[in-house]
Formats: structure tokens, sequence, C-alpha cells
């Protein structure tokens, strides 16, 4: 049975953002599918909500809000070279990744402490500190609300690329991710090239011995000092994509600033590192009303109480005009508005 309530989003999002919808209906099982996709067809918005950690909401949402509030976790087979294992969308990532750690299913300890849902991770294709979420998916699980159809698909399916998925490109509110399986090579090494876990204490004592459980907590640990908690500071994390640009355009940039920030790419390209832009152009800590950039972290753009989507916005655009004046550089947004 689906219950459909009027619910405050305001918990509901890491941005703590002012928000209402006026139908929200929780889904929690497989069972419900059916009767959530005959619900789906008399609204003509809907909307899919996770841990809401890469949204932009609206204060009043029209749409129908699906809840994804589905869990389980289990090992769906293991060979000589890797373990096969499935999480429900629904599934906390962070708990999810120490689960893994504390089980020796290594792999994904680099991606710890991201905010959002298992179901979400794929979407927005997750990474950090050297690791794409891509490298360890080996398919997942999705419902076609409009068709009534489940349907399993591959990581080449998935479409995926930098931030990017299938699911960005569809009609929103077409797709529900009801699980993803992930496949964790048992020949595991640590992926310590940023510099960041380089130069962590611990993993540099460690070396090539460090392990996946000081890789976990040398990630929290870095995350937790240069970004602010969402439940004590409205963000929804890195609110810009890292540019992308080519050769020619690096070095471009390179001459005419030599600090710039930048990681060569395997196709040749550069990408930038988009928080030293908005730092260089001086945002960093400034606060325009309700809203401001982080002081230690310029790719966090922060609630500092009872802001709207309409001043995460304007503070946004504002940094994209000024950056691209200073860089000649465009910056892309993250974080999905839904309106």
């Amino acid at each position: 049975m689906l219950h459909v309530i009027s619910q405050d989003l305001s918990s509901f999002n890491t941005l703590g953002l002012r928000s209402n919808a006026s139908a929200l209906v929780r889904y929690e099982h497989a069972g419900q599918l059916p009767a959530l996709s005959q619900l789906a067809q008399t609204y003509k918005k809907v909307f899919v909500l996770g841990g809401g950690s890469n949204v932009v909401l609206a204060p009043d949402l029209s749409a129908l809000v699906v809840k994804v509030e589905s869990r389980g976790v289990r090992l769906v087979a293991e060979s000589s070279d890797a373990w096969l294992v499935e999480a429900q969308a629904g599934e906390n990532w962070h708990e999810f990744v120490g689960s893994c750690v504390d089980k020796g299913w290594l792999g994904l300890e680099n991606l710890a402490l991201i905010p959002g849902t298992v179901g979400a991770a794929p979407v927005q294709n997750i990474g950090a500190y050297g690791v794409e979420l891509e490298q360890r998916i080996q398919s997942v699980t999705a419902w076609n609300l409009q068709e009534c159809r489940l349907v399993e698909m591959n990581a080449e399916a998935c479409r995926f690329s930098y931030r990017d998925s299938f699911f960005k490109h569809e009609p929103m509110g077409r797709w529900l991710i009801t699980a993803v399986r992930f496949r964790l090579p048992k020949a595991w090494k640590a992926v310590l090239g940023y510099p960041d876990l380089r130069q962590h204490a611990i993993l540099a004592a460690a070396g090539e011995n460090a392990t996946a459980r000081q890789v976990f907590d040398a990630v929290c640990e870095i995350r937790r000092r240069k970004l602010p908690d969402p439940a004590v500071l409205g963000n929804a994390g890195s609110f810009f994509k890292n540019p992308v640009v080519s050769p020619a355009r690096y070095e471009a940039l390179h001459k005419a600033h030599e600090q710039l920030v930048a990681y060569p790419q395997d196709n040749g390209d550069y990408k930038l590192a988009a928080g030293w832009l908005i730092d260089q152009a001086g945002w960093k800590g400034r606060r325009m009303g309700p809203v401001g950039v982080h002081d230690r972290q310029a790719l966090v753009l922060v609630n500092h109480g009872g802001a709207t989507a309409q001043d995460i916005a304007q503070l946004a655009q504002t940094i994209r005009v000024d950056v691209a004046a200073r860089f000649d550089v465009v910056l892309e947004q993250e974080p999905v508005a839904i309106a």
C-alpha cells in the first residue's frame, strides 16, 4: 500500500533549503513498483529523491516526490578474483562503504563520507581521490516508471563519464534505480595518487603497506577537515564541476596564471580545479545574504540559514560570471535544480 502525504523537505536536502512537497510517497521494497508506476501516471511530474545531497529544491514542488528508502546489502557471488556485492538504492552510501571495508570487500574506501544514497551514486557517477564509481560498478537495476519494467544495465549501458551518466540525460522521474551491484577486486591495492592522501601522516608512514581501513579513515579525516558537515552548515558538497580543457587552453591559462591547479587526463586534456578558480576570484568566505562560499573550500556553497533556491541560484550565477570574466572558463553546476 502506498500512502501519499504532504511533506516539509527542509530536512530532506543537505542544503537545508526551505521546500515543501504537496505529494510524497516512500519507496521501500520492489513489491511496490507496479503500484508506484500506476500512481506516477496520475502526476505530470515525478521526482526521485535519495539523500538530497545533490539537489537544489524550489520552495514548492508540484511533482510527486518518490523518497527512496529501500535497504539491504548482500554478497551475490564470489570468484577467485572478485566479490560481487549488491546494495539496495536506499542504503546510506557512506555506511555502505564502511560496511564493505569491515567485511573485507575492498575498492570503495576512497569514496568514503560522500553524502547521499547508493541509488543516487551512479546517476552522478561519484568520484573522489582517484577513484570513479564507474570503475567498481558491475550493473545497475532500474525500474522504468512509465513502462512498468525492470531493467538491468551494465556499466557500458550506463554511459558513465565525468560526473555524468545515462540517467542524467533521461526525463526527470522516468527511472527509479532500485539496486546497484559492485565488482570489488580481490587483488586490492591502495589508490594514493592524490597529494592529500600521499601526504597524510598515517598513509605516508604506511606507504605501500597501507590498508583499506587506513585509507578509509584518512579520507574521512581529510573530508571532515576540508568540508562542512551538512548537519551543521547546509551544503551540497562540490557545487561546480571541475572544468576540463584542451592542452592548448591549459597552456594558455598556465602561462597567464603560473599557480594554476590542474590534473592531466588520460586523453591529454586537463581538469582544472574549480575551487582554485573561485578562490583566486576572491570568493572564499564571502556571503550574499543568507548564502555564501565556505571559508575553507571555495567549491562549496553554504546556507547560513533561511535560504531558498533563488538565493543559491543568484550566488552561483554571480560566481560563474566572475570566473568567466577572469579566466574565460565556464563553470557547470553539479547539483540538480528541482522546481
